[in-house]
């Protein structure tokens, strides 16, 4: 995987035979942990699966819950091992995944374990969109992207900032930004970044929603006045530097 703190961007040729591997090494580490996990009954190990649902997180986190005392290293990497595999291909359900991690673990490990998965999964995705797909949508839309390219490279001091505003608000979808931007050239550094620092504040609401799973009926309790609130805050402070420089050029 690339340096998350680095600004230089991964190759444009296309390396399916990558993608292809990351998977492999995706799918050993979870059965790794999958064989290292206690013996469980069979109405039990019939829930040791990612969640699509809240019903699924329920069932999943009684079992995980049940055997972290004895096994937290053991529960832990299996939370943080699927949480990166859903972020790195797109797949849904790591919504749930923040949930329960409300639910396993105390509130300041929960939140640096959402942030931390996030953006590295958000990373091997922005990798995997650079040597797989970057090449392709260059060559169907080279005036296109080029265009859009350029436009953003004038922003380049402010993409930290932007970042933080996407990820935090629901504009662009988070699968989204991260195919996208290795073809629009944003940098890997304030991508990285800007992602960890971004999907805080609504990993915030669904983590503290969390402790109290066994008593959700749907992701919306989530939300609330105050919930938006803390979202709207978060945008316009990720937003308020760019303004004060505009500010202070203009004076």
């Amino acid at each position: 995987m690339a340096d998350p703190t680095s600004t230089k961007k991964p190759k444009s040729t296309s390396h399916p035979w990558l993608v292809v591997l990351i998977f492999a090494a995706f799918a050993i580490t979870i059965f790794g942990v999958y064989l290292n996990f206690p013996e469980v009954s069979p109405d039990e190990k019939q829930h040791l699966k990612y969640p699509r649902n809240l019903e699924d997180a329920k069932q999943l986190g009684r079992v995980l819950s049940k055997y972290k005392e004895n096994n937290y290293s053991v529960v832990l990497c299996g939370v943080i091992v699927v949480y990166c595999f859903l972020q790195s291909f797109a797949i849904p359900g790591s919504i749930f995944l923040t949930i329960l991690s409300g639910y396993l673990f105390p509130f300041h490990v929960a939140l640096l374990l959402v942030c931390s998965c996030s953006a590295t999964g958000a990373v091997i995705c922005y990798t995997i969109s650079s040597l797989f797909g970057r090449s392709f949508v260059l060559q169907k839309f080279p005036e296109r992207i080029s265009k859009w390219q350029e436009d953003l490279s004038k922003h380049s001091d402010n993409f930290l900032n932007y970042m933080i505003f996407l990820r935090v608000t629901p504009i662009v979808p988070n699968w989204l930004i991260n195919i996208a931007s290795p073809v629009l050239d944003v940098p890997l550094s304030p991508f990285f970044w800007g992602t960890f620092l971004g999907v805080a504040p609504p990993s915030f609401l669904y983590i503290q929603a969390g402790s109290t799973l066994e008593q959700m009926t749907h992701t919306s309790v989530a939300w609330s006045w105050s919930s938006v609130a803390l979202l709207g805050g978060s945008a316009v402070l990720s937003l308020a530097p760019i303004l004060l420089k505009r500010k202070i050029k203009s004076d």
